[in-house]
């Protein structure tokens, strides 16, 4: 069922689908399709075809697949992007392809199981409007680089100014829990296991402000540990928490 509403009643969003799993490609076009404002115009199963789809259909949005035959994701990537904005939609979480993904050009890096189906809808509306979304991993990843070498950060940084990392919870968690859209991101990045340093560097903020914001959403998650906090978030804490070691 369609849970989220598009913006306007515009024309159609054309998206190319690019995975060398047919399941996954029938997957992602079933689930896209079922939703007004989308429409799959092409899938692909490499990065070649890919091209020859984007330059046969102009497409607003490309979602494309780390690892495929002949041509792979990061490989195609430059040339996709002159067509297109285009999402990583992979299982591949490694941090060197995060980051090469992003520095070749993608708008956002989706890991497989870190995302909703309503995310992922939402994230491509996102794409096309302009913005970015990445997920705990690949925020994580960017984090890492900023740590690792501020030259190539600030170049990834300069290219994501809009990012969202948050597209782990959806919103029905945000809603239930009374979190602001950055207190929801920041409790997804708790959540995936980054420390304050690395949230402070997904998010593009200092270390005071991540504190302020998680203790503020401590307060409404009602716990007193990082743990205690991501077993709620997560929806896995038992009906009385015990851990209450794990202090900000």
């Amino acid at each position: 069922m369609n849970k989220s509403q598009p913006p306007s009643a515009t024309a159609p969003l054309r998206i190319v689908v690019a995975d060398d799993n047919p399941v996954v490609r029938a997957g992602l076009t079933a689930l896209l399709s079922t939703h007004a404002d989308i429409r799959v115009v092409a899938e692909a199963t490499n990065g070649h075809e890919a091209q020859e789809a984007a330059r046969r259909h102009r497409p607003d949005v490309i979602l494309l697949d780390v690892r495929m035959p002949g041509m792979d994701g990061i490989e195609a990537l430059p040339h996709l992007v002159r067509s297109a904005p285009v999402m990583m939609l992979t299982y591949s979480e490694e941090w060197e392809t995060v980051r090469e993904a992003l520095r070749r050009g993608a708008a956002g890096y989706l890991i497989h199981g870190e995302f909703t189906a309503d995310e992922l809808v939402e994230a491509v509306r996102d794409i096309k409007r302009g913005g970015s979304r990445l997920t705990p991993t690949a925020a994580a990843a960017l984090a890492q680089a900023n740590a690792e070498s501020p030259t190539t950060a600030g170049n990834l940084t300069e290219q994501l100014s809009q990012v969202q990392p948050g597209v782990g919870q959806s919103s029905s968690y945000r809603s239930r829990f009374r979190l602001s859209r950055r207190e929801a991101e920041i409790m997804d990045l708790i959540a995936s296991g980054m420390n304050n340093q690395q949230i402070a560097a997904a998010c593009f903020i200092s270390e005071k402000t991540v504190k302020n914001h998680i203790n503020r959403i401590f307060a409404k998650l009602h716990s007193t540990s990082r743990a205690e906090a991501a077993a709620k978030w997560l929806g896995t804490a038992p009906g009385h928490p015990q851990d209450r070691g794990d202090r900000r």
